[in-house]
């Protein structure tokens, strides 16, 4: 996909907003607007919204540094991503936002089971120290998963607004 000079400037800023977003809610552990942020771009650009969450992976890395605990960025947000791909294109709201706010649970509630592959590689695990690291990180899992069912309320509107501004 070649891009414009226009989408190219616009998904450096959505990938942007979405490295600021993270860390002006850091206080808040496993809180925050990305599985909302994700969900939003990929209703609105499709394919092309895997660009700003790329800028935000990268962002990430060079901030915080590219050790192991980023690795599994490079899967874990295009998973919602590819989810988000197959859900219908244009739900009704009434359908859409509990459908986002679903989505947007489960792939909070997932966080640590989707993390714990590249855990258990990294770190020589066995299937049972996998699932203990699982349940160990669980509490937080219940605490990301809740937030983005809350959060995933702001897709609808985030989303009309950011077709509005393409209009202009």
């Amino acid at each position: 996909m070649k891009l414009k000079l226009k989408e190219t400037v616009v998904f450096a800023l959505l990938g942007t907003v979405m490295f600021v977003s993270k860390l002006a809610m850091e206080a808040l552990p496993n809180i925050h607007l990305l599985a909302t942020l994700i969900i939003t771009y990929t209703v609105v650009y499709r394919y092309k919204a895997i660009y700003p969450i790329t800028v935000f992976i990268l962002l990430e890395g060079i901030v915080s540094g590219f050790t192991l605990w980023w690795i599994p960025y490079l899967y874990i947000w295009q998973i919602l991503w590819a989810v988000t791909l197959l859900l219908p294109k244009n739900m009704k709201p009434k359908v859409a936002i509990p459908v986002y706010m679903v989505t947007a649970a489960m792939h909070g509630f997932l966080y640590g089971t989707l993390y714990a592959p590249f855990q258990a590689l990294a770190f020589g695990m066995d299937f049972k120290g996998t699932l203990a690291w699982i349940a160990a990180g669980f509490p937080f899992d219940i605490t990301h998963g809740i937030s983005n069912f809350f959060c995933a309320l702001l897709v609808i509107p985030l989303a009309k607004s950011l077709r509005r501004a393409e209009k202009h």
